[in-house]
């Protein structure tokens, strides 16, 4: 059996289809966020950055460099292995104690990524605790839905930040099975941001436990960057936080927060902890010295919050339709495919701007989307220059200016 051919014909109708994705070749520059070198046919030239999840520039903060090299000099590049052959390395403990502080928890446990966290935690959870039911919100992500599909438990879908709907599904089932509820606080394709508290409200009604994923808030709200549940002074509500490293603190990694029974369980039955090879400790210390600068600094997020408003009365003028949303993250709306990938290439071709074109399956059919993130370290020429281009393209591809 030729199995290329089977591969190549998929492939294929994703080509026809617009959704075939092609990633840039891209070379960061240490000191110089936004900015990087694109390597094409042509040699390397700059570019800028527009869809990091490196939303405040932490990756290239000189203290968190700075204490990953001083580590790395300590400890060598790697952990040795998993945590259950190698042991807990002195860094992976001091960055788990500097996560139960930012979130007000007894204990933390770190995973390879976010979306580790998230697939190894519920589908723990959800296989661990006998009839468990977990009710998803529907706009919930792909990790947290492997997850769920892993567990095999019972799953129910709630009506997106609809906590009335949330209630309904849950006042159907049995009293004494165990309940889990789980969602998000910003989702990333919208932007919009969870009523956690109503959540909570209803969640507690029930007896539910609830499960929060805050890997696009952290860092970005809160006094001290621990996202949206500590801007709402919830977090003493919510049973269990999860939270990356890889977005706003600028590295790499997966977290989950709660009580020290929760993450001793997780530690002790999630396949996901126990046979993966765990994070360096260079990488864990500079986690921990990008969460303790954030705690502390407010500067990056004030600016941020400055370069999102700025960008969203740019366009508002030049009639770029985009979703008003009150988080960090700015969806243009395309609708189409092809224009989609099209406006990408003609951004990063003709204007040197770096945005990942968002389609299907990412966003359903027909809602395709430039996102957009602007950081700290966007200047006002670059908004500028962005927005002109936008205008000068959305002139050129006939896409309308109506407001999404």
């Amino acid at each position: 059996m030729d199995f290329d051919a089977l591969f190549a014909t998929q492939l294929n109708q994703l080509k026809e289809e617009g959704n075939y994705r092609i990633f840039a070749e891209l070379e960061r520059e240490c000191g110089q966020h936004p900015k990087a070198q694109c390597h094409g046919e042509d040699g390397k030239r700059q570019i800028t950055v527009w869809c990091s999840n490196d939303y405040l520039g932490m990756g290239q903060h000189p203290k968190v460099v700075e204490r990953m090299q001083e580590v790395i000099g300590q400890c060598g590049a790697g952990a040795g292995g998993t945590r259950n052959i190698s042991g807990t390395n002195h860094h992976h403990r001091l960055l788990e104690d500097e996560l139960a502080d930012l979130h007000g928890k007894e204990d933390a446990l770190l995973f390879t990524s976010g979306y580790v966290s998230n697939w190894a935690a519920l589908s723990t959870l959800g296989a661990r605790l006998r009839d468990c039911v977990i009710l998803s919100d529907e706009l919930n992500h792909a990790s947290m839905i492997e997850g769920m599909r892993h567990s095999r438990a019972k799953v129910v879908i709630w009506k997106h930040n609809d906590p009335a709907d949330l209630e309904a599904k849950l006042a159907a089932l049995p009293a004494n099975c165990p309940k889990i509820v789980a969602f998000e606080s910003v989702y990333s394709m919208d932007g919009d941001i969870a009523p956690i508290a109503e959540i909570c409200d209803v969640a507690e009604k029930y007896g539910a436990m609830t499960y929060l994923d805050e890997v696009h808030a952290v860092g970005m709200y809160g006094p001290r960057g621990a996202g949206i549940a500590e801007r709402d002074g919830v977090m003493d509500r919510v049973t269990l936080i999860e939270g990356t490293l890889g977005k706003a603190f600028g590295v790499v990694g997966g977290y989950i927060t709660g009580s020290k029974t929760l993450c001793d369980f997780i530690r002790s039955f999630a396949s996901g902890f126990i046979f993966t090879t765990a994070l360096p400790p260079a990488v864990a210390a500079a986690a921990q010295t990008s969460i303790r600068h954030l705690k502390e600094s407010s500067a990056e997020r004030d600016l941020q919050k400055v370069r999102v408003a700025q960008l969203r009365q740019m366009l508002d003028r030049a009639g770029i339709p985009h979703i008003d949303n009150p988080s960090h993250i700015i969806p243009v709306m395309i609708k189409d495919p092809v224009k989609c990938r099209m406006l990408s290439d003609y951004l990063m071709d003709e204007f040197g701007i770096y945005v990942q074109p968002i389609n299907y399956p990412t966003v359903p059919k027909g809602t395709e989307r430039l996102r957009f993130t602007p950081s700290p370290n966007h200047s006002v020429d670059d908004l500028r220059h962005l927005v002109s281009a936008l205008e000068v393209l959305w002139k050129q591809c006939a896409i309308s200016q109506a407001v999404a």
